[in-house]
């Protein structure tokens, strides 16, 4: 397993980590993507770690905190040969203060993880959406005196704007509360926005990219073919309205350009797209989920080779959208084009 640094901090994290959300799964979305039980999650970690993985991210959102529970579960005994990265922000419950970023949120919040995770300290913890109604002070001061204390080691975010991550920086270094350090998005090759923004950002600000749903919310697992109906048992039929959109004619022209490098590299349509990720600037690690041994291990697959150029160039292309104002000048016009040297 290849090691990365997380952004511009010390803390080195597999290239490939494991989305928990699989874990204790209930209710319409979280129970379509997995319930893995405390045996099952338990036999998930082993084969990670034996593989090198040893990031486990997961959120309190997720099935109400019974990810959490589980993963808790599966890990104890070796706490320390894992990292653990957990999310909050988003509601936990209908009072006025389960929800947000707030001081009296995050506190209780930090509290309640380290509870169902069965542990004194969290990795990594990630804002998972920005809170416009607290002042980004007092998130980062609250961040800060949770450091202090150990019971947080790294920080970052989850789904922020490019203004959100920039201002929240610019006030941890005036005011020397800790930076964030990852900024964990969506990114795939049928979702690409983070190139236009937030990966230069990344570059610039030295966050590092935790990338979910490499597979576009599940539409690059090679069972999607054009002119084909959509499989009997994929969970798109349950949980597209929930995940990012993509056209029908830009998943297919994608589609048929891994299956034209799946065939050429002896390699599964999902890992090729992963490994593509793998290549792209800022990403630190891809988060892989599975709901059993046989995803896992067909997920691992994606590492310990490369896609060449060419085929990088042709996934490029055929992935390739119009970005939006004001990025698109950028990339068409020359004088702009001579501006921005390190577009991506």
């Amino acid at each position: 397993m290849d090691y990365r640094r997380l952004g511009a901090s010390g803390l080195k994290v597999p290239a490939l980590s494991f989305g928990a959300g699989t874990f204790g799964g209930s209710g319409p979305l979280f129970g379509a993507w997995g319930n893995s039980d405390a045996t099952e999650a338990r036999r998930l970690v082993d084969i990670c770690l034996e593989a090198g993985v040893n990031l486990f991210d997961t959120a309190d959102v997720y099935s109400n905190g019974a990810s959490e529970e589980v993963l808790g579960a599966a890990i104890k005994g070796r706490r320390d040969a894992v990292l653990i990265s957990t999310k909050t922000s988003l509601p936990m419950g209908d009072g006025p203060n389960d929800a947000g970023s707030s001081r009296s949120r995050l506190i209780k919040a930090v509290e309640d993880a380290l509870k169902r995770l069965g542990t004194d300290y969290i990795d990594l913890l990630q804002l998972h959406a920005f809170d416009a109604a607290t002042p980004i002070e007092e998130v980062l001061s609250t961040l800060d005196s949770l450091v202090r204390a150990g019971k947080l080691r790294y920080v970052g975010v989850s789904n922020f704007s490019g203004w959100q991550v920039m201002k929240s920086l610019g006030l941890a270094d005036k005011h020397g509360y800790p930076r964030y350090v990852a900024h964990q998005v969506y990114y795939s090759l049928v979702g690409r926005d983070y190139e236009w923004e937030l990966m230069p950002l990344g570059l610039d600000q030295g966050l590092g990219a935790l990338v979910w749903s490499p597979l576009g919310w599940g539409r690059l697992t090679g069972k999607i073919r054009r002119g084909e109906p959509l499989p009997e048992k994929s969970r798109l039929h349950d949980t597209a309205s929930f995940g990012p959109p993509v056209e029908d004619e830009q998943l297919y022209r994608v589609v048929d350009a891994l299956d034209t490098a799946a065939k050429e590299t002896g390699k599964t349509v999902p890992q090729v797209a992963i490994n593509w990720l793998l290549q792209r600037p800022t990403v630190a690690s891809v988060i892989i989920g599975a709901r059993n041994e046989e995803q896992l291990r067909q997920n691992l697959g994606a590492v310990g080779w490369s896609l060449t150029s060419d085929q990088i160039k042709k996934l490029d292309a055929a992935s390739a959208v119009t970005a939006p104002y004001p990025y698109f000048p950028y990339r068409r016009q020359e004088g702009f084009a001579r501006l921005s040297p390190a577009a991506v």
